[in-house]
């Protein structure tokens, strides 16, 4: 039978390997309860035999009271900054110098790439093998002492696998993931604080809280990039080290490689400016090294910035402007949308001029007023969003209110209980054509090349104000308008003729009933059939379908039970629109078959009915509302009150990253 001794450092061992496996190899051998068992073991033993506690023991990953102040430290090795390039020309010229100081062959040189992690850099130091010490980047000469917060991240290895050296530093960047970022500023809403403007103030800031365990609530981890200084062991490239390093406990990026040439370098870094909207953490460039560390050496520094590397930034994909103004805009079910009109500024290497707001509380919720400096964030193609104002407010700015009167109809606002979103009453309202029209020829019915911009135009001319106009439109119409020739006109045309065929679900959708969004118009496709039958619902016949309670059921069936909008309904018949379900009503079989999943808030990388047509496309079901039988609720911006309807239920909250693990995409 072993020791006590014996048996915790055989735990100590197994506990180091298990969590290297999974938070460094992202593959684990146990089950959390395994891995639970054994820790309580270890903690029973240190507990029973003090003396067998040791600083790189997992159980130590707290154990230091809060500190007062942040102490100064010396870097073993200076932690330079590097020089950037912005094009492909920079980048060659870059790699031309270096063959020429070297006196070598451009094809002689290969390099190493990874993904430029947009977060706080840091440098750990081991003593044979043991973390002794951990400290911020700093002025790259000095740093602060965040030994006892680093130590709370499970992917920084308390005790390096394996031989260890006597001495190594070790560099990365600590960083918040995209999904732990959202949850984050989820809870700091729900307790009343200040959300954090971007995953990269988030990482800094935990690091420098005085206490350590409130780092370790923080959703935190690291990508180790390199060595800076080592005594026991030597490298002859950055790629052989990075190896090394993983094979040691050290979290490397996934994504690193290497690559013989420098025109394969720059297509690389074109390429992660479109994928890095796929990562679940924030990059704003790629670092690319020479890989030879001998040429590293002769090479050496300039003013602290080393000449065998580069970092290949993007456009940044925040930056800050002035808000000029808000606006309000009526849309296609009356809710008012406020939007920002901004001095213009580019993002992402476009120029922008307004953002989205969501509503009135989000806005005060995030104290966005008019002149304010604020931070406006782009991903990808979507539309820019206000982050937040950059403290303190301009002199004599005031909190947002929104209208009370409608701006286009004068008619009083409401605020339905319950809901986030102001409305505009008055169905009458000369907005809910227009956005109707818009929404119908977009997101409803996706006819080509019949856009909000041609929609608004023809709804000036006054040659389309309704759904039946539209199909009216002659090809010698817009033969009349500056800008169609023969061959686009007729596109435009075929593009509205086929577009009658669209699913009987999206014609529902599409046809601006009140209460009846993407998912209600499929349940009612389906659960129906036939418009026929739609008009002959009572109340009680439309909340025996799916998502549809008394309320709803109310609305849909006045808005059925209206003149006018049975008028409509039958000219459409008569234009040939399809008004009955078809195969595309039908659910889709697939690996989520069964599953129900409802979608809130607004999401970055797609619409929401982009989601939802993914998550069908895939068999399974999406929904309006939560209850027990839903198996995810997928979570964006400013989700409302069914992300917290689901955590009191227990249903799962599902990130946008998680989306995409779940699409495979």
């Amino acid at each position: 039978m072993s020791t006590p001794a014996a048996r915790a450092a055989e735990l100590r061992e197994l506990l180091s390997r298990w969590s290297y496996e999974y938070y460094v190899l992202d593959s684990p051998t146990i089950d959390d309860a395994a891995y639970d068992r054994h820790y309580d073991e270890l903690v029973a033993l240190e507990t029973a035999h003090p003396d067998l506690v040791v600083s790189e023991s997992p159980t130590q990953r707290i154990g230091s009271t809060p500190s007062e102040r942040f102490t100064k430290v010396e870097h073993v090795a200076a932690m330079g900054s590097l020089e950037k390039v912005t094009t492909d020309e920079a980048l060659f010229r870059w790699a031309e110098d270096a063959a020429k100081r070297l006196e070598v062959d451009p094809t002689e040189l290969s390099y190493v790439l990874e993904p430029k992690i947009d977060g706080s850099a840091i440098s750990l130091l081991y003593d044979d093998g043991v973390l002794v010490r951990g400290a911020t980047r700093g002025d790259g000469a000095r740093g602060e002492d965040v030994t006892a917060n680093l130590r709370t991240i499970e992917a920084i290895p308390l005790r390096m696998l394996g031989d260890a050296p006597s001495v190594l530093e070790v560099r990365g960047e600590v960083y918040m993931p995209l999904s732990g970022f959202h949850a984050f500023n989820e809870r700091l809403e729900a307790e009343g604080k200040k959300v954090a403007p971007n995953p990269r103030n988030a990482a800094a800031g935990s690091l420098r809280q005085l206490n350590p365990e409130i780092t370790r609530q923080r959703p935190l981890s690291i990508w180790i990039y390199g060595s800076g200084y080592g005594e026991g062991v030597t490298f002859e490239s950055h790629w052989g080290m990075l190896q090394w390093l993983k094979e040691h406990g050290f979290r490397t990026n996934e994504h690193a490689e290497r690559i013989a040439t420098i025109e394969e370098v720059a297509a690389r870094c074109a390429e992660w400016e479109h994928r890095r909207v796929d990562l679940d953490y924030e990059i704003d460039g790629v670092v690319i090294k020479i890989d030879s560390l001998d040429y590293q050496r002769q090479l050496g520094a300039l003013h602290d910035r080393p000449r065998w590397a580069r970092a290949y930034k993007w456009a940044p994909m925040t930056a800050q402007t002035t808000l000029l103004k808000i606006h309000v805009r009526v849309g296609r079910t009356g809710a008012l949308n406020p939007w920002a009109q901004l001095a213009p500024v580019e993002v992402g290497g476009v120029t922008v001029s307004s953002a989205t707001l969501h509503n009135e509380e989000d806005i005060n919720r995030k104290d966005i007023r008019e002149g304010d400096t604020v931070v406006v964030q782009r991903a990808g193609d979507v539309i820019p969003q206000v982050v937040g104002p950059v403290l303190p407010h301009a002199p004599g700015t005031v909190p947002f209110a929104m209208p009370s009167h409608c701006p286009l109809c004068e008619a009083e606002i409401i605020k339905p209980e319950g809901e986030a979103q102001h409305r505009c009453p008055n169905r009458a309202c000369p907005s809910r054509g227009l956005e109707a029209l818009i929404n119908w020829v977009g997101a409803a019915a996706d006819i080509e090349g019949v856009g909000e911009q041609l929609v608004r135009r023809l709804w000036e001319l006054g040659l389309v104000r309704s759904l039946p106009d539209l199909y009216r439109l002659t090809l010698e119409q817009l033969l009349d308008l500056d800008g169609f020739q023969e061959k686009s006109a007729t596109n435009v045309i075929t593009s509205i003729a086929q577009s009658k065929e669209i699913s009987f679900g999206r014609v529902l959708f599409g046809l601006n009933i009140p209460e009846v969004g993407w998912v209600t118009g499929q349940n009612l496709a389906r659960h129906f059939g036939t418009i026929d039958a739609l008009l002959a619902a009572s109340m009680d016949d439309l909340m025996t379908c799916e998502g549809i309670g008394p309320d709803r059921a109310e609305a849909i069936a006045e808005w059925f039970a209206d003149e006018p909008n049975r008028s409509l309904i039958e000219e459409l018949r008569e234009l040939g629109v399809r008004l009955q379900a078809s195969e595309a009503d039908r659910p889709k079989e697939g690996p989520l078959t069964g599953m129900q999943y409802v979608i809130t808030g607004t999401l970055e990388g797609w619409t929401r009915d982009q989601a939802k047509a993914a998550l069908e496309a895939l068999g399974a079901k999406v929904v309006d509302s939560v209850s027990k039988k839903t198996t995810g609720v997928i979570v964006g911006e400013s989700p409302g009150s069914k992300a917290a309807k689901a955590e009191k239920l227990g249903v799962p909250i599902l990130s946008e990253p998680d989306l995409k693990v779940l699409l495979g995409a």
